[in-house]
């Protein structure tokens, strides 16, 4: 019963745009990317067992890859056909943003010629109200508060697509830009951004389609442009203690930047990514200095939160199929504890 309640306000809890939702505080989160709409799905009964207060979506949510407004509908509507997801779907809350492939293009930015159209499939597709802010400007990104004031737990969600400007690739590899004219957010989303961090919440989950915390070469990351990832990391600086989500990797794997590194922001910053619902196994650069523990998961999964309010404590983790987990790590937070 507890599960039907939940997902009987869940349009409710979505609509209160950058607001307090009202009721419990959340003690489970879910999240994950890459879910491959013309293969099986069977990790959405993993997630549902683990019932989740709510689960995001982090971009590649359908491999669509295209302008055509038609075909882009009909790979959503795929993804809606699975079983398991419409199962999730009305059962739990959802939040979403997008990546490149359900964005229409492998790699786009803001010179995709079918972004509008994009951004208009995707508004529909996830039931956001006609007045919703994400209705009246360009973008998707967007952010939720939920819990009682002292047990807040703010996501956002950002936009790494509509507003991007290009980047070069050489030999396969991604050069970083360092033209600091070059943003992955676009004026508009960063003075959002600014402003989001500095609503009250004991707890912030910021959402990226790709990793903050890496430098890979052979995918995109925030640090193809490394003044913009500067600019995160100082806002994350002074916007109290938050937890990276991210996808499109097609691995599984929890990283950290410490506290006193050169480029840290007085805290453990952790990220956790999450990316193969179904289309896992890919291959992934050595020498990661933020890597830590058992190192990627190659198999598909799905990512979780577990929130300890009175022990003040998160755990996260990376969750297989079978709803094993195979990644783990317990952050202290104990501000947590004190502020409920």
């Amino acid at each position: 019963m507890r599960r039907v309640a939940r997902g009987l306000v869940g349009g409710l809890l979505l609509a209160l745009a950058g607001s307090a939702a009202a009721g419990e505080p959340l003690e489970r989160i879910a999240f994950g990317s890459c879910a491959r709409q013309d293969r099986p799905q069977p990790v959405w009964d993993a997630v549902r067992a683990y019932d989740p207060d709510l689960f995001v979506l982090m971009g590649d949510n359908v491999y669509a890859d295209t302008a055509d407004e038609a075909a882009m509908r009909a790979a959503y509507a795929r993804l809606a056909a699975h079983d398991g997801f419409a199962r999730l779907r009305a059962e739990t809350p959802l939040l979403a943003t997008w990546d490149d492939h359900d964005y229409g293009v492998n790699d786009g930015g803001a010179d995709f010629s079918g972004k509008r159209m994009a951004e208009r499939v995707f508004l529909d597709f996830f039931d956001v109200p006609a007045d919703d802010p994400r209705r009246q400007r360009d973008g998707v990104y967007t952010a939720r508060t939920f819990g009682p004031a002292g047990r807040r737990v703010q996501v956002i969600v950002l936009d790494e697509r509509f507003f991007r400007s290009s980047v070069p690739v050489e030999g396969g590899r991604y050069v970083p830009r360092d033209d600091t004219a070059a943003t992955m957010l676009g004026a508009a989303q960063w003075t959002w951004l600014e402003d989001a961090v500095q609503e009250p919440a004991q707890l912030r989950l910021l959402v990226s389609g790709t990793q903050v915390l890496p430098r890979p070469r052979d995918s995109e990351s925030w640090s193809t442009m490394p003044h913009e990832r500067a600019r995160l990391l100082e806002l994350l600086r002074g916007a109290g203690p938050t937890i990276l989500l991210s996808g499109d990797r097609h691995f599984g794997e929890i990283l950290r930047l410490p506290a006193d590194a050169r480029e840290g922001v007085g805290y453990p910053l952790y990220e956790v990514t999450a990316s193969g619902l179904n289309s896992a196994g890919r291959n992934w650069e050595s020498g990661n200095p933020y890597r830590f523990g058992d190192g990627p998961f190659p198999g598909d999964h799905f990512g979780a939160i577990d929130i300890d309010w009175d022990g003040g404590a998160v755990v996260l983790k990376i969750v297989d199929v079978d709803g094993d987990v195979v990644r783990r790590k317990r952050v202290e937070m104990p501000h947590l504890a004190f502020e409920g």
